[in-house]
């Protein structure tokens, strides 16, 4: 799964670049999610829409994007995730896990802990649950023992100059 977020970009190149991966993708069956655009996702037939917080609401998403394509929300609290559930989404993330300057939310970080919880919230809920923040191929198996379906990774991909083995490192620890 690839996430395009190009939070300053503006629609047409971010339409154009979106399609592009999204071509790029296809052979592989690379599902690809676009970040807070539902009308971006739904132009460039993306697999899926990731909004915030502070986006639009899950709701207005799928209302654009219609019921085959994923939706997911970030979280930041339990609170956050205790209200999620109620929305019409496919997965959800909360984070950050740890401290991270990728991205500033605002919040702190949620640690393990805050991963076990949310885990525990959503226990009997199929909904998956994504960790975000901070996340390194030394950190992701200890992530996913605390309940994470899944972790997201965006500056430990570049560590090695070699995203493409990066990914291979973290497919291989978390098989």
């Amino acid at each position: 799964m690839l996430q395009v977020r190009a939070k300053r970009m503006a629609g047409r190149p971010l339409l154009e670049a979106v399609r592009d991966v999204v071509a790029r993708a296809a052979p592989y069956r690379a599902l690809v999610i676009v970040n807070d655009r539902a009308d971006i996702g739904r132009l460039a037939s993306a697999g899926g829409v990731h909004v915030g917080q502070d986006d639009l609401t899950p709701g207005a998403v799928r209302q654009i994007v219609g019921p085959s394509v994923l939706v997911g929300l970030s979280t930041h609290t339990l609170v956050q995730v205790q209200a999620a559930v109620r929305e019409p989404i496919d997965y959800l993330a909360i984070g950050p896990v740890f401290d991270t300057t990728t991205k500033a939310t605002g919040f702190e970080a949620v640690g393990l802990a805050g991963v076990t919880a949310a885990a525990d919230l959503l226990a009997g809920i199929r909904l998956p649950l994504v960790a975000i923040g901070g996340i390194t191929l030394d950190r992701s198996p200890a992530v996913i023992r605390a309940g994470a379906g899944a972790v997201a990774v965006i500056s430990d991909l570049l560590t090695n100059g070699d995203p493409a083995a990066r990914v291979r490192e973290y497919l291989a620890a978390l098989d």
